[in-house]
């Protein structure tokens, strides 16, 4: 006799919006979700990050028996379902994926590659990075299980398998899952132009016609612009690295400093090795570089907090950056007004991360009336719209279902059916 369990898919959050994507896929009596990040709002700041305020706000979602008890949180939705197996998978380590890791249970294991496990420890370690809970340390990061590419965990009659693929985050991932009457895809967020095409594409082989493939769709969201006159156009991670010593080359007796975003570490990497200048990183960011490569790198501190990790040989005061015009390439994250006028600051992938963040006008106010010449090198972390279409090719899913993007319908499938999903549906595979 047949069963009549049935696979359920629910779109908590990640719906025509880019970023706080968290998707539950439930079987029996086992559900799991990915991934457990915040949207972004930043042109209406809260009056707190508390979880029942972000909850009321809609940032997070309603989410039952998965929320640490210990918070001030009360679950008003409708759910009666209750799961005698849950768990929580993270992609990658940025903040619209992970942000509120903190506010889980404590009793649900959460997994993600070890690379982003040693990401989100090393850059939380000022307590600024994630959402902090009031029961622990400031700089608290809840348990994560750091796994390898391809591990397998099973979640009651679920199997979620790990896969590693290419995006602006290092230890980026995908999930394949199987239950017992569908296969199914989630992208997590990935490229085709960046340090490691060939695991995105190994990522597609291994879903080929999956039955429903979860896609972000980032790069379709937005209308075409009138070109940057401040940014360099760059078609990969390599071309960005030579544009930039080229930059560097260009200015000889300037002061040049610049910031990047912190996941992001095989750029700096890149950076440090290529550039005709001597590379210094704020210290958490060295720390992360010797953390995921063991690469001793120069770092200053400005608050004399140097993590235990770095060596301190190789530290460089901030007074010598300060003062510096041809010695020192040096990422400056705070205390701009400390810069030299007439300096060189280069933005690539940054906080603020666009003009869509009100303090991005602000800091380029701030630059400005320093005299100092603004320029953005970007390379996204997101397929470009062609791509995307690509890796649709390649896996020819049955279901599409564009998610992470602000629309959706720009994303098609030859070679099957289409879903566009609500924020919060419930979707029941057949």
């Amino acid at each position: 006799m047949a069963s009549k369990d049935k696979t359920t898919i629910t779109f908590h959050s990640g719906i025509l919006t880019i970023g706080g994507t968290v998707i539950e896929v439930a079987y029996k009596d086992a559900h799991i979700f990915f991934d457990f990040g915040s949207e972004y709002h930043p042109e209406t700041p809260l009056p707190d990050e508390e979880l029942q305020t972000l909850v009321s706000h809609r940032w997070i979602p309603e989410l039952k028996n998965v929320y640490d008890p210990r918070l001030d949180y009360t679950y008003q939705g409708s759910e009666t379902k209750e799961y005698q197996e849950t768990a929580v998978f993270l992609s990658h380590a940025h903040l619209d994926h992970s942000k509120m890791i903190n506010f889980l249970d404590p009793s649900i294991p959460m997994y993600t590659l070890k690379e982003t496990k040693a990401i989100l420890e090393v850059l939380n370690q000022k307590g600024d990075f994630l959402l902090p809970v009031p029961h622990e340390e400031k700089s608290f990061v809840r348990e994560l299980i750091g796994l390898e590419p391809h591990d397998v965990i099973r979640v009651g009659e679920i199997e979620v398998e790990i896969i590693p693929v290419d995006h602006d985050a290092y230890g980026a991932a995908a999930l394949l899952i199987r239950t017992p009457d569908h296969f199914i895809a989630y992208t997590g967020d990935l490229r085709l132009h960046g340090y490691h095409p060939e695991r995105t594409k190994e990522f597609c082989q291994l879903a080929k016609h999956t039955d429903l493939l979860m896609m972000e769709g980032v790069s379709i969201s937005f209308p075409e612009r009138e070109p940057d006159p401040n940014a360099i156009t760059v078609e990969s991670e390599t071309e960005l690295i030579e544009k930039f010593v080229r930059l560097v080359k260009e200015n000889p007796q300037r002061q040049i400093t610049f910031n990047g975003y912190p996941a992001n570490v095989e750029r700096f990497m890149a950076l440090v090795e290529a550039a005709p200048r001597t590379v210094v990183l704020e210290a958490t960011q060295a720390a992360l570089l010797k953390e995921i490569f063991d690469k001793d790198v120069p770092f200053y501190t400005i608050d004399d907090q140097v993590p235990a990790t770095l060596d301190p040989a190789f530290a460089i005061s901030y007074q010598a950056l300060c003062a510096d015009r041809s010695q020192y390439l040096w990422q400056a994250v705070a205390h701009f007004e400390n810069l030299q006028t007439g300096g060189l600051y280069i933005h690539s992938d940054a906080q603020p991360l666009g003009d869509f963040d009100p303090a991005y006008q602000v800091f380029l106010d701030q630059l400005a009336a320093l005299e100092i010449e603004f320029v953005r090198l970007p390379n996204s972390g997101h397929a470009k719209p062609a791509d995307l279409d690509q890796i649709i090719a390649w896996i020819e899913p049955q279901r599409l279902v564009p998610i992470h993007t602000l629309k959706p319908e720009n994303l098609v499938n030859p070679y099957g059916e289409r879903i566009l999903p609500q924020r919060g549906e419930k979707i029941i595979l057949e």
